[in-house]
């Protein structure tokens, strides 16, 4: 052991850098023997010194052999990858922990997707077999790893010994984790931290301050970085938008459609309008119209730098206070977007409306429009209802009228499934959280942008052209004996030996009078269904009741729309004259989507369910910081789950979820009837059951998780209103007893109420001096 390396020992387990460290200036190769005897390491942290060896080694940091190990100088055969980028469909990736002895670069790695792995999006990680071939090194991968992050955001506390502590702001995440390295960090800041070990309770290093997490209009950031989801243009992607938005737009090679009284109907403060709509009678009964969609593929051609990172994010997010779009603004918002007296690119879906409301006839044609009308829903329904409204909305209700006919026959799903919205000030502050209305107008533009959509995907079809589906498939069995014996808990039958339609579904909700036991069920009716997805082979769409079903209507904000435009006018050659502009080349199907469909759709599958679950749940950290300032307080609720541990209540008219702990409800002991999901006290017989209606008090509200917390007012029951008639009592399964009390970091129940702020964090101890 040379001098230099004695004068570096230190007692304790040492980092991962400081194995490295020691082995490049290690004269002779280094062992683990002689690693831990420079650490001065001992019993028990020898064998943590090996775990933490093999680690490295997995993590392509160190060679992997026994005797003596050796910093790794070129790609391990197997490591850890991380990918950076997709150029032209194709994944790159980078070894994660790149440190070789020189200076250089990490190496790049072609990614070979297989179809046991597919879907590799930018951001992954993912452990692979690596080889060199003639054309550089390419990565086989073995199988996906969780996020660094994952679970891993949170806000900086202190103890009352002055240890550091984050408190994750993920209601999944109960407990707080050490900090280890605090960075830059301070007391009282939402961090995004990762793991300095494999081991649950490894302590955390902050690798990046977000800031105050209770400022204006931050539950929005803490989804983004939660989830991953990009929101920041790459400066390429930026110049590319402003390069097509130079493309030339006249009536020389499209349709002219400027004279054609097309009006979008949307939301008030929407700021991307993708589709319009027009429609007249035909005199036989029936209706002509238009579906007007943006012409995203104009703009957004194939391997460009825009599509690339189109791609990547799969589609817009919606927060309450932010958007994070698909494409860059001058495009999502202004060019591409459809508005009032000026001339856009457009796809135009032309389509006959019968007197029964089918669709026999459609077409697609590139065209330039100028709507006549933006109009707000609300708008065009006090229109019509004033019975004032002009000739372009009047006829559009009658052509919906006939679609309609023809929904009601086709019986798809009709769950009444209430929407929250938040409305905000210019400051960020919360004004008002109420379920959103449902009108006829949301009705109108829904039933046509279905029959554009269903247009679409039968038209491509005629052409045997690619076609990226919507597919909701049917309940499958083992959803279905969930629903059933859920049912009969209620004292209802469900028979499996009929064909399942949604319109059994339909029919039961139907022939349900009670408001609360209606909606019991309809949930019940939503957690047997599939979740839809996209994909190249047709399965049809059960919750629509359609055979074929495409997304075709709304390319500005999701990728799969922009696929079907590409592949309609692939199929029906709406190609535009090349482009003087500096822009790829075609506007149609890369020959390399149309290889990679599979790939593409389950990547875009799952940047929309991620994009759902940052949307949920920056919603319930509204609900919660509204609700923040009314702790105390008692609601109208309704049990929507039950657990041994407790059960989960909803409010009414509000939708804030909450839970009740069982050790709140008082010293008697609740036995958890797993058939028929209810609670049930020992002593008293107080029963706990899904759809029961009660009164319960707000205890805490945890604006950084979304998190509530209710009290039953009183633990003997009272107050209950019972749903009705109840099936027998089921054998109990178990009894629940108290939650033990978790050991060691303090526990993520805190931020709830002491400061008159949404979430009022409460530090258990302050940073010593």
């Amino acid at each position: 052991m040379t001098k230099q390396n004695t004068n570096r020992r230190r007692q304790g387990m040492p980092s991962k850098e400081q194995i490295l460290e020691f082995i490049q200036t290690s004269d002779t190769p280094a062992g683990k023997r002689e690693i831990a005897k420079a650490f001065g390491l001992k019993g028990q942290e020898k064998i943590t010194l090996k775990k933490r060896l093999k680690d490295m080694a997995e993590e392509g940091l160190i060679d992997g052999k026994r005797t003596a190990y050796h910093r790794m100088g070129g790609v391990p055969k197997v490591t850890v990858l991380k990918v950076v980028a997709i150029e032209d469909g194709e994944p790159i990736a980078e070894p994660e922990n790149w440190a070789p002895d020189s200076k250089e670069k990490p190496p790049r790695l072609l990614v070979k997707e297989s179809k046991k792995l597919s879907a590799v999006k930018r951001g992954d990680r993912i452990l692979a077999r690596n080889e060199e071939t003639a054309r550089g090194w390419v990565a086989h991968p073995m199988k996906k790893l969780p996020a660094r992050t994952e679970g891993l955001m949170g806000v900086v506390e202190f103890d009352g010994a002055g240890k550091p502590w984050l408190a994750p702001v993920d209601k999944r995440v109960r407990d707080s984790a050490p900090i280890g390295d605090l960075g830059e960090a301070q007391e009282g800041e939402l961090v995004l931290a990762e793991r300095m070990g494999k081991s649950a309770r490894a302590k955390v290093k902050v690798v990046e301050v977000v800031g105050d997490p209770l400022a204006p209009k931050a539950f929005s950031l803490i989804a983004i970085a939660k989830h991953g989801i990009p929101h920041v243009f790459p400066s390429e992607t930026i110049a590319e938008a402003e390069r097509a938005v130079d493309l030339p737009l006249s009536s020389d090679h499209r349709e002219d459609l400027r004279d054609v009284p097309i009006v979008a109907i949307d939301p008030a403060d929407a700021r991307d309008h993708d589709d319009a709509i027009w429609a007249e009678p035909d005199g036989k009964g029936g209706y002509r119209a238009i579906i007007a969609i943006a012409d995203v593929s104009y703009y957004v051609r194939p391997g460009g730098e825009l599509d690339r990172e189109a791609r990547k994010r799969g589609n817009s997010v919606y927060f309450p206070d932010r958007v994070v779009p698909m494409l860059p603004e001058v495009l999502s918002a202004d060019v591409c977007s459809l508005k009032e007296d000026v001339d856009r690119a457009a796809m135009a879906c032309h389509i006959r409306i019968d007197k029964d409301g089918k669709v026999s006839d459609w077409r697609f044609t590139r065209a330039i429009v100028r709507l006549a009308k933006n109009i707000a829903y609300e708008d065009a329904q006090a229109a019509i209802d004033a019975g004032d409204a002009p000739e372009y909305l009047q006829n559009l209700w009658g052509a919906w009228k006939l679609l309609f006919k023809a929904r009601q026959a086709r019986d798809p799903l009709d769950l009444e499934l209430p929407e929250r919205q938040v409305r905000l000030n210019d400051e960020g502050v919360i004004e008002e959280i109420a379920i959103r209305e449902r009108l006829d107008a949301h009705r109108v533009v829904e039933d046509f942008m279905i029959a554009a959509n269903v247009a679409a995907a039968k038209a491509l079809e005629a052409k045997a052209a690619p076609v990226v589906y919507r597919v909701h498939e049917q309940p499958s069995r083992e959803k279905l004996l969930a629903f059933r014996e859920y049912l009969a808990t209620q004292g209802k039958k469900f028979a499996l030996g009929q064909v399942i339609t949604p319109g059994l579904f339909n029919r039961m909700l139907k022939d349900i009078s009670e408001p609360a036991e209606k909606a019991l069920i309809m949930e019940a009716v939503l957690r047997s269904q599939t979740q839809a997805f996209y994909g190249p082979q047709n399965a049809g769409h059960f919750g629509l009741s359609l055979g074929s079903y495409a997304h075709f209507t709304s390319p500005i904000r999701r990728y799969a729309d922009l696929l079907v435009h590409r592949a309609l006018v692939d199929a029906y050659k709406l190609e535009q004259p090349r482009p003087k502009v500096d822009l790829p080349e075609g506007s149609g199907l890369s020959d390399r989507d149309k290889t990679a469909l599979h790939q593409i759709t389950d990547a875009i599958s799952q940047t929309e369910r991620r994009a759902m679950e940052a949307e949920r749940d920056t919603i319930d950290r509204y609900v919660a910081a509204w609700l923040s300032g009314r702790v105390g307080e008692t609601f109208d609720t309704r049990i929507t789950g039950v657990q041994g541990f407790g059960f989960f209540a909803t409010i009414e008219k509000l939708g804030g979820d909450g839970l009740v702990p069982v050790s709140t409800l008082g010293r008697e002991y609740f036995s958890y009837d797993e058939g028929a999901r209810k609670l049930v006290g020992e002593r008293s017989g107080t029963e706990y059951a899904v759809g029961d209606r009660l009164k319960l008090k707000l205890a805490e509200a945890n604006a950084l998780t979304g998190a509530l917390k209710f009290e039953v007012p009183d633990s003997d029951g009272a107050g209950i209103e019972p749903r009705g008639n109840r099936a027998p009592e089921k054998k109990r399964t178990h009894q629940n007893k108290r939650p033990k009390k978790a050991q060691g970091a303090p526990r993520q129940s805190h931020p709830a109420g002491k400061r008159g702020r949404p979430g009022n964090i409460r530090h258990q101890g302050r940073k010593k001096k």
